[in-house]
């Protein structure tokens, strides 16, 4: 596996490196076998640490953790134990994904995704000739995988990698989807194709009175 350590603004010595290795093994030993790279930050929050934590562990599969605290360690191993909670939570259906993925061949399908600069209130209000809102600016611009998953895999990797929002393709049917976390903590999915086959089975009923 291939870890990075690295500090922002902080200091991050050789001894925290080597706790920082030998946990992470630990931990992928416990709970998974192998993991394609890991990443530690460490950065100072006011008078706190915090530590963000990321582990590749396959294909598309991205685990995040973070956790602050007084010291390095403490916030350090409050990170890895969520990171801990994760990998027990999911890990036969990690195992299962993994499994099919060696037996089935998946035709890789990508996206372009764009980082927007806030509109303030001024550019908001300035409108075009022909009459239309101003474009947003595009401060970043980048291509991101679009996995064909069924909606628990698309929930689990969303939860793993502590994102809001997953786009995929939904495998049952082949249509875009979104699963995204609401604000009552419940998952919410839309699913397009579910009205337009409600809407095409309406029509055929009609049709056929």
């Amino acid at each position: 596996m291939q870890l990075t350590v690295t500090g922002k603004q902080v200091d991050v010595g050789g001894a925290l490196r080597r706790h920082v290795e030998e946990s992470l093994d630990a931990l992928l030993g416990k709970y998974f076998r192998t993991a394609i790279e890991a990443h530690a930050v460490f950065a100072r929050e006011a008078h706190l640490i915090r530590t963000d934590l990321s582990l590749h562990v396959g294909r598309g599969i991205m685990i995040k953790s973070g956790a602050t605290a007084s010291d390095y360690y403490p916030a350090f191993d409050a990170a890895a134990e969520r990171l801990a909670k994760q990998l027990r939570r999911y890990k036969r259906r990690l195992r299962d994904h993994h499994a099919r993925l060696r037996n089935q061949a998946e035709n890789s399908e990508t996206a372009r995704a764009f980082v927007l600069a806030p509109v303030d209130e001024e550019a908001e209000s300035e409108m075009m000739p022909n009459g239309d809102a101003a474009a947003p600016v595009v401060i970043a611009e980048m291509s991101t995988e679009l996995p064909r998953l069924t909606v628990g895999e698309a929930v689990m990797r969303m939860d793993l990698a502590d994102a809001p929002v997953l786009l995929f393709r939904n495998r049952s049917h082949g249509e875009l989807n979104v699963v995204y976390r609401r604000s009552d903590g419940n998952v919410g999915w839309l699913d397009p194709a579910l009205e337009a086959g409600r809407g095409r089975n309406s029509n055929a009923a009609r049709d056929n009175r």
